[in-house]
């Protein structure tokens, strides 16, 4: 009897050990591309989960005294008294990120998530010792993102004594001591290693993305730093951990290769952000130089914040020369260039004061805003903006601005009898005949950035990527102007001709447009083109 139960505790306890993985389930680097186990190229469309466990003053609405977690959390504490401020955070960190969010996320089309976090949420600042509550907010999303397929990268967004010297990184003294203080390296170098042991049998993770953005150019005598901790970080995490692929960012917020030597391990990817500047080509080139040199994929592990047009043209940029992408953030306050906007709860704008200096709102006050705020923060409560998300995966419907054709070239995104001249203003490094626009109130609403316009004349044509998750009718609607009396005016779908209106005018823009026609789920090229004449083409409309 006492052998038949100790072989039942023991098969009880063995049912209860996680075994090892497969290394075939991991992600892996196969040259320039990510693939899994089986040699398939996984193509990364990746959201960042931000301010959730890395909370960052802008997506607040605050002034300086509230611009990094450890400015909020003193904020908080302020006006709630350290025992709420807590149970604040406590509630907070469940709600603003939950498996509702990864559900969701999964339904509209992402692959991979990317959470910021604080390292303070993880180990004691003072101590250094390990703190339960930053891993087992990790546990539950390697769970969730499990039951829906979603893969993680760990971004160490904020670094002991911080990697940038901002407030972005939790910053204690607006100075990189990541680089100017060894021991912080240390620490550093401790965490990483815990987190390779912690997850070293989590497939689900995809990668660990050692440092966020480090080393702005006002501190670049450290960058000489970057790449020999990345190493030591590396050769850490790989004494318990030889699966998980390692991501590696240049210097200058991520925008700065040259601190890069040749690879030194056979599983990284290196990640670049891009924001703001011109969604071309030639704005990427030294990334695609970098990987064509050294034959090792690259993703853009940031990029956002941006109009309709802009996420549009560089989301399309990005997929067009075949690198992974992440869209930042998921979510924030009362925004309208993020897939989901939180609220602003009533009286918000007395907290928002305060973090700038103003008066302190009493402890009711506050207490009764924060937790309509901690109400906000659910999914269910927020609100959602699906032109965002068509502007990312470039769906229809949508407004695409004409200077936003592919990132392909001649031959495959636009076709032109003249080549000799590039443009001027917009897409620099391309021939297409590009002009400015007066850019009125009347013209543009706030969400659209396109103050261009494209010139074609005959024989020259434009593709566009239109990509449709439905079967549905449509019309093509395409702001027009004559350049010359009666010009002719073609538009195709998937190299099928379509029926369009020819009104023309060298005075006024007319709205000319197509018959109904049926787009079915996928993707789908859209070329428009000139059969004689010159026009001036604003955008194009797919309602």
């Amino acid at each position: 009897m006492n052998k038949i139960v100790l072989l039942l505790l023991t098969a009880v306890l063995l049912s209860c050990v996680k075994t090892a993985p497969d290394p075939s389930e991991y992600l892996r680097r196969d040259e320039q591309k990510i693939v899994d186990g089986h040699g398939t190229e996984i193509f990364l469309r990746t959201v960042g989960l931000g301010n959730w466990l890395l909370p960052e003053g802008y997506m607040w609405k605050f002034g300086k005294q509230g611009d990094r977690p450890r400015t909020i959390e003193k904020l908080i504490s302020d006006m709630l008294g350290e025992k709420k401020a807590t149970d604040f955070w406590l509630q907070f960190r469940q709600h603003y990120i939950t498996e509702a969010d990864i559900a969701r996320i999964k339904e509209l089309g992402f692959n991979s998530v990317r959470p910021a976090m604080n390292w303070r949420l993880f180990m004691d600042e003072e101590t250094g010792t390990f703190k339960k509550e930053g891993f087992q907010l990790i546990d539950n999303l390697v769970v969730w993102c499990n039951v829906h397929r979603i893969y993680i990268i760990l971004d160490m967004h904020a670094a002991p004594g911080g990697q940038t010297g901002a407030n972005i990184d939790d910053s204690p003294n607006d100075f990189p001591e990541l680089f100017s203080k060894p021991e912080n390296q240390e620490l550093f170098i401790k965490l990483w290693l815990e987190l390779a042991k912690r997850y070293k049998d989590e497939p689900i993770i995809f990668a660990y993305g050692l440092i966020n953005e480090p080393l702005p150019e006002k501190f670049s005598r450290y960058n000489d730093q970057l790449e020999p901790l990345y190493k030591r970080t590396t050769e850490a995490i790989r004494q318990v951990d030889p699966y998980h692929m390692i991501s590696l960012e240049g210097a200058h917020w991520s925008t700065d290769f040259s601190v890069f030597g040749p690879p030194f391990d056979d599983n990284t990817i290196y990640q670049f952000h891009k924001y703001w500047s011109t969604p071309d080509t030639r704005s990427i080139q030294p990334f695609l130089d970098f990987r064509s040199t050294h034959n090792v994929p690259i993703y853009c592990g940031e990029s956002g914040e941006n109009s309709l047009d802009w996420t549009w043209a560089a989301f399309q940029l990005y997929e067009d020369h075949h690198i992974g992408w992440l869209f930042w953030p998921w979510k924030k306050m009362d925004t309208n260039n993020t897939p989901y906007s939180i609220a602003k709860p009533e009286g918000w704008d007395k907290i928002a004061a305060y973090s700038r200096g103003g008066e302190k709102p009493t402890a009711d006050e506050a207490e009764a805003i924060l937790n309509q705020f901690l109400e906000n923060i659910k999914l269910a409560n927020c609100d959602f903006f699906p032109d965002v998300v068509n502007a990312i995966f470039r769906r229809i419907p949508a407004r695409i601005q004409a200077e936003n054709y592919g990132h392909l070239g001649l031959g495959n995104s636009y076709v032109l009898n003249d080549t000799s001249k590039n443009a001027e203003f917009y897409r620099t490094n391309e021939p297409v005949p590009i002009v400015k626009l007066a850019d009125s109130p009347t013209q543009r609403s706030r969400r659209e950035s396109g103050e261009y316009a494209v010139i074609l004349k005959k024989g020259d044509g434009l593709n566009y990527e239109i990509n449709s998750t439905i079967d549905q009718v449509v019309k093509i609607i395409v702001k027009v102007k004559a350049k010359t009396a009666q010009p002719g005016f073609f538009m195709y779908l998937d190299q099928k001709p379509l029926v369009m209106s020819q009104n023309f005018s060298t005075e006024q823009w007319y709205y000319n447009q197509s018959s109904p026609v049926t787009v079915t789920i996928g993707k789908h090229d859209l070329k428009i083109g000139v059969g004689r004449g010159e026009v001036i083409i604003d955008w194009i409309e797919v309602r």
